[in-house]
């Protein structure tokens, strides 16, 4: 299929370093690829099929920053140099804001300046903040974060929450199992909790049209929210929220195919969720392009539903349709 749309697409700057996810050959080409913004990226995108990408911050960026105001510098430096980038390729790139969460009141200034000055149409929050220290991290469920939320649904600004590896003093169940960090295994748990956290502490009784969205075909939350709603049922006290968690799921997640390019998992993915809940994205550089371009123009789904995830849902989602070339 031409004329995809992705939108979890990293990119970098200089003065931010790149986790060694993966052997040291990788990284440095990966690093270079973060770094590109004119050749291989663009010719990568035209042999793929993808028409438009979202760019965003490589991971973990500001929220690993735990000095605020470094953090809210640091934010306001890569908006304005991913404004320059959607500026001199319109019709192939958009961006989605960096911000300062080490200040929720300077995090909703900057997501307004982002939407209504720099064109924005969404965020990336690369996991829970850091603040003090490395060892310290604040969710997005805590109650200081409400002024933010309310400003992201008044804008309609959809939250794609991309993962990190665990606080250091959670990291104890890995003891000595390194190969499970990352995008093995440790991403998932990390970031699918996150996106428990915010729907169990009512955020979204509160700001009922908020739009989160979150990689790799959701996590396994798709595959698990039955069990997940099932038994949290049964927490009597305990329960913050109003509706049942697979509601929270169904009206205010998206789930995009990142670095999950298998079929089976697609269609579990359709079957729970929904094909208009779905959007293409490679995850590069992490992910080779071609082979999530290969992966969804050849998965055995209808033609329609491939329109959908490969295109009209993320349109409308961030109102693309005056942005990204026919």
């Amino acid at each position: 299929m031409n004329g995809k749309i992705a939108l979890e697409e990293h990119f970098n700057l200089p003065e931010f370093s790149v986790p060694n996810y993966v052997n040291a050959d990788m990284m440095r080409e990966i690093s270079r690829r973060l770094l590109d913004v004119t050749t291989t990226r663009l010719a990568e995108m035209d042999a793929a099929g993808i028409d438009y990408s979202l760019l965003s911050l490589n991971a973990p960026g500001v929220q690993a920053e735990p000095d605020r105001g470094r953090g809210i510098a640091s934010a306001r430096q890569v908006n304005e140099a991913l404004a320059g980038i959607v500026a001199a390729h319109p019709s192939r790139y958009g961006g989605l804001a960096t911000l300062p969460m080490q200040d929720p009141a300077a995090a909703a200034a900057e997501l307004d300046r982002c939407a209504t000055q720099l064109g924005f149409p969404g965020v990336m929050l690369n996991g829970y903040q850091n603040v003090g220290d490395a060892a310290t991290g604040w969710y997005y469920d805590h109650e200081r974060y409400w002024p933010f939320w309310e400003r992201a649904e008044a804008l309609r600004m959809p939250v794609y929450l991309h993962p990190r590896d665990p606080l250091p003093g959670n990291q104890g169940i890995y003891e000595s199992h390194p190969e499970l960090f990352g995008a093995v295994w440790t991403f998932t748990v990390e970031t699918a909790t996150h996106a428990l956290r915010l729907m169990t502490s009512g955020l979204f009784d509160r700001f009922p049209r908020l739009t989160i969205i979150i990689g790799h075909l959701g996590e396994t939350l798709p595959f698990n929210i039955w069990r997940i709603n099932h038994r949290a049922s049964y927490m009597g006290d305990l329960i913050k929220f109003s509706k049942p968690l697979t509601h929270y799921l169904l009206h205010n997640f998206y789930v995009t195919t990142s670095g999950n390019f298998h079929t089976q998992t697609l269609d579990a993915t359709i079957a729970e969720m929904g094909a208009d809940r779905v959007l293409f994205s490679t995850d590069y550089p992490y992910e080779s392009m071609r082979e999530a371009a290969d992966w969804f123009g050849n998965a055995a789904i209808n033609d329609n539903d491939r329109v959908k995830i490969g295109r009209s849902n993320s349109e409308k989602l961030f109102r693309l349709r005056q942005l990204v070339a026919a």
